[in-house]
């Protein structure tokens, strides 16, 4: 089966729609951040998310931490899938499990090494799917997503053979790297932002092109 794929960093009803017109499975609509491209407001999150079709997922990117502010924000933006870029508080999936029936959580594991893979051993069993990103957690200004860059995807590849759950792959993909991408981390979803864009704007010749080479993988 070819990888389900994620167009993140949606800023528009519009470009919500070319993503899914092209054959995007999800969308990304991304909150407030310390950093990283692709902000938009909760009001324009819940705008697109009421738009988009039934069987594609709308993802709310959320650095909060703590149940309460999660659950609070799911309620207000209306998305069907939770993206939780940084760590959570202890028996955080716990309470979204209980409090948002019928939500799927996908939660964030930023690969910088080995140590990546017993991260997302401990998490995979609380959450419907792991995100494999090349953020940083310890920069002095976090970074959650969004970076361009790609990172040792051995680990990747270790991380997927090791869990459970479906594994998303995201972190510098591009038209022209996806094919190795998918070879060398069989994952389950793929997940960009950059890759696919012009001067910052959703970008339907680079689109057309990504989903020819994941469809040739």
């Amino acid at each position: 089966m070819k990888p389900r794929v994620k167009i993140c960093c949606i800023g528009n009803v519009e470009e919500a729609a070319l993503a899914i017109r092209y054959g995007a499975s999800a969308v990304g609509l991304v909150s407030a951040m310390p950093s990283g491209p692709g902000v938009i407001s909760e009001e324009a999150i819940a705008e697109i998310a009421a738009t988009v079709p039934p069987g594609v997922a709308t993802f709310l990117l959320t650095c909060k931490h703590y149940a309460d502010a999660i659950i609070a924000q799911q309620k207000r933006c209306r998305v069907n899938t939770l993206q939780l870029c940084d760590h959570v508080e202890p028996g955080c999936h716990a309470r979204l499990r209980e409090a948002l029936p019928g939500i799927s959580l996908v939660q964030v594991i930023h690969v910088t090494g080995p140590e990546s893979v017993d991260e997302a051993r401990s998490v995979a069993r609380h959450v419907d799917a792991l995100l494999l990103d090349s953020g940083n957690q310890k920069s002095v200004v976090k970074e959650l997503g969004g970076t361009g860059r790609t990172h040792d995807w051995r680990v990747s590849r270790q991380i997927v053979e090791s869990v459970r759950v479906p594994v998303y792959l995201a972190g510098g993909l591009t038209p022209q790297n996806v094919a190795i991408a998918i070879d060398q981390v069989r994952p389950f979803g793929l997940d960009l932002c950059s890759g696919v864009r012009t001067n910052g704007a959703l970008d339907g010749g680079k689109l057309k092109l990504f989903f020819q080479n994941v469809r040739t993988a």
